[in-house]
């Protein structure tokens, strides 16, 4: 028979994690949890395509439906990114409103990689895919090291 305490541990753990999470947005019509569903968004179609080159598994349909996902949604979280938004849950840093011009640029940036991967996957071209899927890549990167915690 099993010690009483190591049950009631085995019980308790999962309701202790659960109080560990994070923050629910409570603020004025939740930006930071539709931007946070935004970017969820296009990572469900951005992160096959990745997969599928990652592998070396070029399927080509497959990657002209998620491109064409990923230039559907992609101006999804932008417009969440409201002044005074930047309360937890957020991971965005304070450089997404202090440098207001930059973030634009990224995101102009990120707008042109995903038409260009659009393109590339449209054209059956694997090595174009492959050259604007890095380069997609690269702005989301890019972005993240500077204005994401």
């Amino acid at each position: 028979m099993r010690h009483p305490a190591v049950i009631l541990f085995a019980m308790l753990l999962p309701l202790g994690l659960a109080a560990c999470g994070e923050p629910e947005d409570t603020g004025p019509g939740r930006p930071v949890a539709h931007r946070r569903e935004a970017f969820k968004s296009i990572l469900r179609a951005f992160e096959p395509i990745g997969v599928s080159l990652r592998a070396d598994k070029y399927a080509p349909d497959r990657i002209i439906a998620m491109a064409e996902q990923l230039n559907r949604v992609k101006d999804g979280p932008w417009g969440y990114f409201t002044p005074g938004s930047d309360y937890p849950p957020s991971r965005a840093t304070a450089k997404v409103w202090s440098e207001r011009e930059q973030f634009e640029a990224g995101r102009r940036a990120f707008s042109a990689a995903t038409e260009s991967l659009l393109a590339a996957a449209a054209a059956r071209d694997e090595a174009r895919v492959r050259a604007a899927y890095e380069v997609l890549e690269a702005t989301c990167r890019d972005c993240h090291k500077v204005y994401k915690r």
